[in-house]
């Protein structure tokens, strides 16, 4: 391929190619999404978005975008976490925004049922629909690696902050040991595309989803990236052995 291009698993692709591609993936696992994800991991991503969720610690009043927030799990954390800090203080209520570039993914998160706090719209991590300086904090799980621009989503998430404001990412990432990798890769590679094609007979998708994580910049790039961005106080805390990572950053 000539000219800029955009990862999509293990492909180079044209940049405006993998928008529909990343939606494709998304619009065929929407439905098996939370399922799929307690069978591949075991039920550990629970534990690392409740570990997420705790570094947040959101408050009353405070206004919380949820990039990528699909079905909505992070979204509904931060929202008992915030009413929890409200009956002890007091305040208003916080306000959890879910943007998600797939509309199919909202759908399966209303349908868990709606709360006070969280708004659901369809949007851009790149091009976010929100003025500058709104949020006190900003997250996005396991999702910054299907954006084709990742940089454009890091500013865009430097833009909505106000100074000062909390960044977060959760992503899957590299094990720090040579032995973590190679069980890691059998897993993902063997295991994984299977259960995805055996529970929601989707092979294609999941092995998607596997590649996207080979293809995803290290801990130690990412951190450079968001500092590239704006943000300052990085720091990175590894989870089961660096399989996945929480980054966090304050907006400078």
């Amino acid at each position: 391929m000539t000219g800029p291009s955009a990862t999509f698993g293990f492909r180079d692709v044209d940049p405006e190619a993998k928008p529909g591609l990343v939606r494709g993936v998304f619009d065929r696992v929407a439905r098996r999404y939370d399922l799929m994800n307690d069978l591949m991991s075991g039920g550990v991503h629970r534990l690392w978005k409740d570990a997420m969720a705790a570094r947040m610690n959101p408050q009353p009043g405070e206004t919380i975008v949820d990039c990528a927030g699909g079905t909505g799990d992070m979204a509904r954390r931060y929202a008992r976490l915030a009413r929890r800090a409200q009956l002890r203080r007091g305040g208003a209520d916080a306000q959890v925004l879910v943007i998600d570039y797939n509309a199919e993914m909202i759908a399966a998160g209303i349908e868990k049922g709606v709360e006070p706090e969280i708004a659901w719209t369809v949007g851009d991590a790149q091009r976010l629909p929100l003025p500058d300086g709104c949020a006190e904090a900003y997250s996005i799980a396991f999702g910054i690696r299907n954006v084709t621009d990742i940089s454009a989503a890091l500013r865009e998430a430097r833009r909505v902050l106000k100074p000062g404001g909390r960044f977060l990412c959760l992503e899957f990432s590299r094990p720090v040991s040579e032995a973590l990798r190679r069980a890691y890769d059998a897993y993902s590679f063997r295991v994984i595309p299977e259960i995805g094609q055996r529970v929601a007979g989707d092979r294609e998708s999941y092995q998607y989803l596997v590649e996207s994580i080979r293809r995803f910049p290290d801990q130690r790039r990412f951190a450079g990236m968001m500092e590239e961005a704006g943000f300052s106080r990085v720091d990175v805390t590894n989870f089961t052995g660096g399989v996945a990572a929480l980054h966090t950053g304050r907006a400078l």
